[in-house]
């Protein structure tokens, strides 16, 4: 008996006090937990998961800005299409109250020039 092997289920007993708080030797002391189905999160490391977390706020950062330039792109072409739509706007109108003052001036020289006639005749 005395040159037996050591059973393979049989836990080590604690040699101190310091090696279960609880003060039962024969229970096996516990570790952390085996995560083999768990998320990839937790598998990851912290400072991976910080680096991989700036990678992402740049890139975010980047597209924003991108957005922002297209949005002002779009703005400022829309600007310049108002204004030319009101400058054309403005030239028509200018135009209509030339041709009206333009009749205006033309009858004023008809009526001139009837009176001339029924001055002459």
């Amino acid at each position: 008996m005395a040159d037996q092997q050591p059973d393979s289920n049989v836990i080590p007993l604690a040699s101190s006090a310091n090696g279960r708080a609880s003060r039962k030797p024969w229970k096996a002391s516990k570790k952390a937990t085996v995560r083999s189905q768990c998320s990839k999160a937790h598998k990851v490391k912290w400072e991976e998961r910080m680096e991989k977390h700036k990678k992402e706020k740049a890139v975010k950062k980047l597209e924003n800005e991108l957005k922002e330039e297209r949005r002002a792109e779009l703005q400022r072409r829309r600007e310049v299409t108002t204004e030319r739509k009101r400058a054309a706007e403005e030239r028509r109108r200018l135009e209509e109250e030339k041709a009206k003052m333009s009749a205006r001036k033309a009858a004023r020289l008809r009526r001139k020039a009837g009176r001339s006639k029924k001055i002459k005749g």
